[in-house]
């Protein structure tokens, strides 16, 4: 670069954009994205130990993806290109992979390949650049505003880690504002500026989530506003709307904002929620969207979602079609409206769906015969018999009788299931009553002694979805608990997990899958057991492992790589079992949370545990003893002292909800088979340990002689020594929202 290259850099810069002044340089000065780039996530680990793999960033404009870009490529030792796809074509990929291949081949440098807007390149572009990241001649970070999904070739999506950036908050974009007016070098820290409450609440909430917006809009009422006579540059409300006059609705005709705005739409009609559904209808004809294409979702949608629920819905939405085509807009969204709020406010109904399980039908039936009452008279009926004894409906009483209508072959078959809401009520009875009859009518032509049962078109998912879950190596009881536990939890894929006292990584491992963006911190008191975990974890890609951290949980803070790391979700299993106070030990892990995070307990409750005097068979002990038993046995669930068994949901809850704590509890009951063997039955029988908790025969004692005791455990021997039973437990489910 010569001197006056460099000059006129220079004095590019100075006379920059104020939103290309104030671009973050450094992690420390972005602003927002904290659920991809937050303390302990991927990405940041990834940033900061300079172990980039492809990424591709998507997400709304001014939300910091080209920004993003920039600080990997002021922290990264690797060599930096970036170039933009509306402008670059083959050639300047090319380029680009040679300059890649000579730092790699003479300075052993890794490249990274920045493209923005890379949803601009086309196929062939974009295969240009698949080769070269598959063989890692250059790491790929692509930045688009599109669904990558969509509009990035599937194969680069495949060899790419996906980041979503969101619309920035509202305190973000205060953030921005406080950056912008403390800078002296970059912002107007040089300047006196008083921004209004009132303007800087405008400028924020018309921004709508976009940082480029709000600079840009603060540029402007800053240099279009003359100092009073101390000097001062007074931004007010007025300054302010006159700065930034419109809220820019991101809405692209091509792109996600169109397909997700009337998703939202459809699904909020669908919902029977008017004001969601008149949101959504308004946010679409402000943003430009067609309404003849509205006009023709909903009258999809009263077929698809309504149907005979309504008769009368197709015939509205038509009418306010027709309507429209003759009055047009600006008057015509009246009909728009009025078609929405009719759709949103009826019955509704998707009985209609039936048509496609009978078409699945015909796939499969393809063989099947139609019934020779039903074939056409006017051709064959002399020769082949066609249509003889086909019953005329409307010779009979109410125009109907019973007859065979479907082929052999799916007799008993059902496509349309009436709904129990609106006019198709009423057929519900009608349709059900005609079936018995056709059926009963079927069956006695036939000389058949029974009948099978009804199948319907659509099986059941619940079942479908039971029978396909695969369960662990950790046994199926476990692996209910855990899917259970994961269910309440909620997690994103970008959020923080700490794993509380774990001690074989059942929950670990499965929160690594469901927050690759995120992270995964597990606590671990056992040295043996952390071993373990992390022998296992060796095989997992670096970044990719869990963080070990070998304390008990009252030490954490000071195991922890950054004491003031937080988590969006702490999850463990039995960590209040033993508790003395339950609830002080939920209170003191609520500070290890963000904002908006919660705790997800699976606890057994051994207040509700199985029984042993249950597994005993009347006519293997005395009655009388038996009573003595399960006496002796049920006191140990009674004793109030014993924070093991003093407690169970209903209870827990209680105590949550008196103490202020937003809780949900669940309990479910667990079953599962277990082998009973010598050692077992010794450990319940034997004499308590100074140090331990009484033992089975200790509880039993107080109630029986010895010689009862020994007969007792004479009984276990013979009975139940070795032999496999089916064991029960009762599970609560607890989930504490921090607020």
């Amino acid at each position: 670069m010569d001197l006056f290259e460099q000059s006129y850099q220079q004095a590019l810069k100075k006379t920059a954009p104020l939103a290309d002044r104030m671009r973050p340089q450094t992690l420390a000065e972005f602003v927002g994205q904290d659920h991809i780039i937050g303390a302990g996530r991927l990405l940041r680990r990834a940033i900061e130990a300079d172990q980039l793999s492809s990424l591709i960033f998507f997400g709304p404009p001014g939300t910091g993806k080209t920004t993003l870009a920039r600080i990997i490529a002021q922290t990264t030792r690797a060599h930096f290109i970036a170039i933009n796809a509306v402008l670059a074509g083959v050639k300047d990929i090319r380029e680009a992979i040679a300059t890649a291949s000579d730092q790699g081949k003479y300075y052993q440098q890794k490249t990274i390949l920045f493209v923005d807007e890379v949803h601009r390149f086309n196929k062939s572009q974009q295969d240009a650049l698949l080769p070269w990241v598959e063989n890692g001649t250059i790491i790929l970070i692509g930045a688009t505003t599109e669904n990558p999904y969509f509009e990035v070739n599937k194969a680069l999506v495949s060899r790419s880690r996906l980041f979503q950036l969101q619309p920035l908050t509202s305190n973000d974009l205060e953030q921005v504002i406080e950056q912008t007016l403390e800078n002296s070098d970059r912002g107007y820290g040089n300047l006196q500026i008083e921004l209004q409450p009132a303007a800087r609440e405008h400028l924020t909430n018309v921004a709508n989530g976009d940082a480029r917006s709000l600079l840009n809009a603060l540029e402007l009422a800053v240099e279009t506003t003359e100092p009073n006579s101390q000097g001062i540059i007074q931004i007010d409300l007025a300054v302010a709307e006159e700065s930034i006059q419109q809220r820019a609705v991101l809405y692209d005709k091509e792109g996600d904002a169109h397909f997700d705005t009337i998703s939202a739409f459809i699904k909020s009609v669908r919902g029977s929620d008017p004001d969601a559904a008149l949101y959504w209808l308004a946010k679409m004809i402000y943003a430009g969207e067609d309404p003849r294409f509205i006009l023709r979702r909903l009258l999809i949608l009263a077929s698809e979602d309504i149907g005979l629920a309504d008769p009368q819905a197709i015939v509205v939405v038509n009418s306010c079609a027709q309507a429209f085509d003759r009055v047009g807009i600006p008057e015509g969204r009246y009909h728009l409206a009025q078609a929405t709020l009719y759709l949103a406010n009826t019955a509704k109904s998707n009985s209609l769906m039936g048509f496609f399980a009978a078409l699945a039908a015909v796939e499969q039936e393809q063989q099947s015969d139609i019934p020779n009452h039903l074939k056409d008279a006017n051709r064959d009926k002399k020769g082949l018999g066609h249509g003889a004894n086909y019953l005329y409906p409307h010779a009979y009483r109410d125009h109907w009788v019973e007859q065979q209508y479907l082929p052999n072959s799916l007799q008993g078959r059902v496509f349309y299931e009436p709904s129990d809401v609106g006019a198709e009520a009423s057929l519900k009875n009608q349709v059900a009553r005609n079936r018995e009859a056709q059926l009963a009518a079927q069956v006695e032509g036939s000389g058949l002694g029974s009948l099978e049962m009804l199948t319907y078109a659509e099986p059941d998912q619940q079942v479908e979805r039971w029978l396909q879950r695969t369960l662990s190596q950790t046994g199926q009881n476990l692996a209910l608990i855990r899917n259970k536990l994961f269910e309440i939890a909620q997690l994103q894929r970008h959020h923080l997990v700490l794993d509380l006292q774990t001690k074989t990584g059942l929950l670990t491992w499965e929160a690594l899958r469901q927050v690759p963006e995120g992270g995964v911190y597990t606590c671990v008191a056992n040295a043996r057991a952390a071993k373990a975990l992390s022998e296992q974890a060796q095989k997992l890609p670096e970044l990719a492992r869990p963080i070990i951290l070998n304390a008990e949980l009252t030490d954490l803070s000071q195991t922890l790589p950054d004491p003031e790391l937080k988590f969006d979700r702490l999850i463990g299993r039995n960590i209040l079992s033993a508790e003395p106070d339950k609830v002080a030990t939920i209170t003191q892990l609520l500070p290890w949370l963000n904002d908006g995070g919660a705790i997800a307990l699976a606890e057994t409750i051994p207040q509700h545990t199985q029984r042993l005097y249950q597994l005993l068979q009347p006519n293997w002990i005395d009655p009388q003893l038996w009573q003595k038993i399960k006496t002796a046995e049920e006191a140990i669930y009674q004793n109030p002292d014993d924070s093991l068994v003093n407690w169970d949901g209903l209870s827990l809850k209680k105590d949550l909800t008196s103490s202020g704590l937003p809780v949900q509890i669940e309990e479910q009951q667990h079953c599962s088979s277990i082998l009973i063997n010598s050692q077992a039955i010794q450990r319940w029988f034997s004499p308590a340990q100074a140090d331990q908790r009484p033992t089975y025969r200790l509880h039993l004692e107080k109630f029986l002689s010895s010689k009862e005791v020994e007969t007792l455990k004479d009984i276990f021997n013979k009975h139940l020594c070795n032999q496999t039973v089916t064991w029960t437990s009762v599970g609560a489910y607890i989930l504490v929202a921090k607020s």
